[in-house]
């Protein structure tokens, strides 16, 4: 970015800063552009964001208040527009629809948000006693909701365990303030299996470098996964599981290969029944998805290993084999 005084590249820097929220006060690190002619920093509209989602995630973690995608995949569950669902939860005609686009909700709203977040009968009593809208939609609406309730007590038993074993919690700083989505996560394997057919230790890498560059940017993760500090560098918790999976899904192939040595890896390969969905993710996601599959293009799995061991998140956290606090993105090396 161009300096607006003297024309010249500024340098964008990080520094740890403060903000006050609702009469509370939250430490994050603030991006700006610094001009040494004028000793100015400045900023964009993206970066005020990123600064600014910083403070508003900490909030919302601490106060248990639903986050944007988890209020977005809340409605259209259930197929109804921003306003009809404000209409339905007694808020305000537009509040509903302000709370998609990141306005942090009241507490009082949040808490009955997250009372239906996870519980489809609590929105059918409320859909029930409604006397809003119009009967006709209203019996729709009910009809649809006993279907999801079918359906989720007959969903695939291996992803609702698989869910649990890695990602059961609520969004917080150690799931990029995103709940786990094996989807998400699934397509991230097949993508970087189509792209670069990588090995087991590599794959790992990618997903972690993926999360947390696009956490960087936005303050938010891709996939809402759990990373720890394995000896071979950062992995998502119970990786083995989650590779498993995509492999009964018949997602990816994964084959082993015996280099000599006593050495043998396992090497991820395309599947020819599946093919990527880039459907499940927006386009900043897709963007950081073939950012982090062109750098580590030419890197074999020793040689992407070695450079997340540089990584603080990785020396601050292997000795205890601690689980990795995305705020370390703000540190990477390597991307």
């Amino acid at each position: 970015m161009k300096s607006p005084i003297s024309g010249k590249e500024m340098t964008l820097k990080v520094e740890p800063s403060s903000l006050d929220f609702r009469k509370e006060s939250f430490k994050y690190s603030h991006f700006g552009y610094y001009c040494e002619e004028s000793d100015q920093v400045f900023t964009t509209t993206d970066i005020d964001e990123l600064n600014l989602n910083q403070v508003y995630n900490q909030y919302r973690d601490k106060h248990n208040i639903p986050f944007p995608d988890e209020i977005i995949q809340l409605r259209k569950k259930y197929g109804v527009s921003a306003s009809k669902m404000s209409l339905i939860l007694g808020f305000g005609p537009h509040s509903y629809g302000n709370y998609e686009k990141g306005e942090v909700p009241s507490r009082a709203n949040a808490n009955f948000i997250q009372t239906i977040l996870n519980d489809n009968h609590s929105f059918r009593h409320l859909v029930f006693i409604n006397n809003d809208i119009k009967e006709a939609e209203r019996l729709k609406l009910l009809k649809l909701i006993d279907r999801l309730i079918k359906q989720e007590n007959q969903n695939d038993f291996e992803e609702r365990y698989l869910t649990r074993a890695i990602g059961d919690r609520l969004p917080g700083p150690y799931s990029g303030y995103r709940r786990i989505s094996i989807q998400k996560l699934a397509e991230m394997i097949v993508f970087f299996t189509n792209t670069l057919r990588p090995h087991k230790t590599a794959m790992n890498k990618l997903l972690w470098y993926a999360d947390f560059l696009y956490f960087r940017l936005t303050s938010f993760s891709i996939s809402g996964a759990t990373y720890m500090a394995h000896n071979h560098g950062p992995v998502p918790l119970r990786f083995n599981a989650l590779f498993d999976y995509v492999l009964n899904k018949n997602y990816v192939d994964i084959i082993t290969e015996d280099y000599g040595n006593g050495y043998i890896g396992e090497r991820f390969l395309p599947c020819p029944s599946k093919i990527f969905n880039p459907d499940v993710f927006n386009q900043a996601e897709i963007d950081v998805l073939n950012r982090v599959a062109e750098k580590f293009k030419e890197c074999n799995a020793t040689q992407i290993r070695n450079k997340s061991h540089e990584e603080k998140a990785w020396i601050e956290n292997e000795k205890e084999k601690s689980i990795i606090d995305y705020r370390y993105s703000f540190e990477l090396k390597h991307i």
